[in-house]
């Protein structure tokens, strides 16, 4: 079997990129008026790709999944980590996650934060993450936790 590599995503990544996002999404049995709601936000494009830092999980050209991070400062932010749902609790999103933190690391961030799905927040607690409060989302009365990692070292 091909071993799995993580390289920079490109713009011709972005559909494989795209259909990730909304299948994860749509694993944790949102419903279709909440996915419609989302879409834009699920939607990676060749401009965001250009001016985040986005990497991918793939088997030779097989994507399976990808996350991107912006920068400000000595914060880094995770702005979406999304594993395809047939590459879900098989250590794609262990390897990415560990990745990301040397990214992290290599920008000169000492703090990760965490807007995390629900469903995703398990995940991002065993990598380390604590939360530290919550923030709105859409739709009205809908809130996601925050987390943060803090200092930042690859696990």
């Amino acid at each position: 079997m091909t071993r799995i590599t993580i390289r920079k995503a490109r713009a011709r990544d972005c559909a494989g990129l795209t259909g990730i996002a909304h299948r994860a999404k749509r694993f944790w049995g949102y419903p279709e008026r909440l996915m419609r709601l989302w879409a834009d936000t699920l939607t990676i494009t060749p401009e965001f790709v250009a001016s985040h830092q986005v990497y991918c999980a793939a088997r030779g050209p097989e994507l399976l999944g990808f996350y991107a991070l912006s920068i400000s400062g000595t914060t880094c932010e995770l702005e979406h980590m999304w594993v395809a749902p047939e590459h879900m609790r098989t250590g794609v999103g262990r390897l990415l996650f560990r990745h990301l933190l040397q990214r992290v690391a290599a920008s000169g961030a000492t703090r990760l934060r965490i807007a995390s799905d629900p469903n995703a927040e398990g995940f991002y607690r065993r990598m380390g993450a604590r939360r530290v409060g919550r923030e709105a989302s859409r739709p009205a009365g809908r809130f996601l936790p925050v987390l943060v990692l803090r200092p930042v070292s690859p696990r």
